[in-house]
C-alpha cells in the first residue's frame, strides 16, 4: 500500500558550533623572578586598576619586570597579533583589563586566549555584570578552563578607595590564576 501523504524535511535553525578544545598554557609554581606583563585596553579606571594591581603584586613578588602596554586601537577590538606576540616574547604571565561591557569583555578573554595559545598565563580582568559572557565566550572560543579575574562592576564611576577594594580583589585572584588554583566562576 502506498503512502501519498506528502513529506517535508525539517531543518533544526539553531544550528551548531563546534570548537576544537584549546589547552591553558602551563601554570607556574612560583611567581618569583617572572617577568609581568600588563595589557590596559584603554578603559576608563583600567589604568588605575592594572597600575594599582601591579604595585599591590610587587609588594609580595619580586618580578624581573613589570612591562606595560595599552591597546590604543580601541577597548572594543582584540589586540593586534604582532602586539601579542611581543607580549609573549617579553613576559612570562600576563594581566589584562577591563571586561565592564559585552565588547571589551569578550576581546579581554579573548587577547587572554591568544596569549595563552603562545604559552603565557594570563589573567584577564572582567565584572561581576559579565561573568555569564565570559563563560560563554571562553566556550565559544574553545578555552573554558580559562580562569579570569572578577572584580565588582561598575569600574568607571568609582572612588579611590572602591579602586583600592578591586585592587586587592585582582591582587589575590590574578596569582591563583597563574598559579592554577583559581577555581571556575
Amino acid at each position: 500500500m502506498l503512502d501519498n501523504r506528502p513529506s517535508f524535511e525539517i531543518f533544526d535553525p539553531r544550528g551548531r558550533v563546534e570548537t576544537a578544545s584549546r589547552p591553558l598554557a602551563g601554570r607556574k609554581t612560583s611567581l618569583e623572578g617572572l617577568r609581568l606583563g600588563i595589557l590596559d585596553n584603554s578603559k576608563w579606571n583600567a589604568n588605575k586598576l592594572l597600575r594599582g594591581g601591579a604595585a599591590a603584586l610587587s609588594e609580595e613578588v619580586r618580578f624581573a619586570a613589570v612591562n606595560y602596554y595599552v591597546k590604543t586601537h580601541g577597548f572594543s577590538s582584540d589586540a593586534p597579533a604582532d602586539l601579542i606576540a611581543r607580549m609573549a616574547e617579553e613576559n612570562d604571565i600576563v594581566l589584562t583589563a577591563i571586561g565592564d561591557c559585552g565588547s571589551c569583555c569578550s576581546c579581554c578573554i579573548r587577547d587572554a586566549i591568544a596569549l595563552e595559545d603562545l604559552g603565557i598565563p594570563a589573567a584577564p580582568v572582567i565584572t561581576t555584570e559579565f561573568v555569564n559572557e565570559t563563560r560563554l565566550t571562553r566556550q565559544a572560543v574553545g578555552m573554558p578552563a580559562l580562569r579570569p579575574v572578577v572584580i565588582d562592576h561598575p569600574v568607571s564611576s568609582i572612588t579611590e578607595e572602591e579602586v583600592a577594594a578591586r585592587v586587592e580583589v585582582i591582587r589575590q585572584q590574578a596569582c591563583e590564576v597563574w598559579l592554577g588554583t583559581r577555581a571556575d566562576i
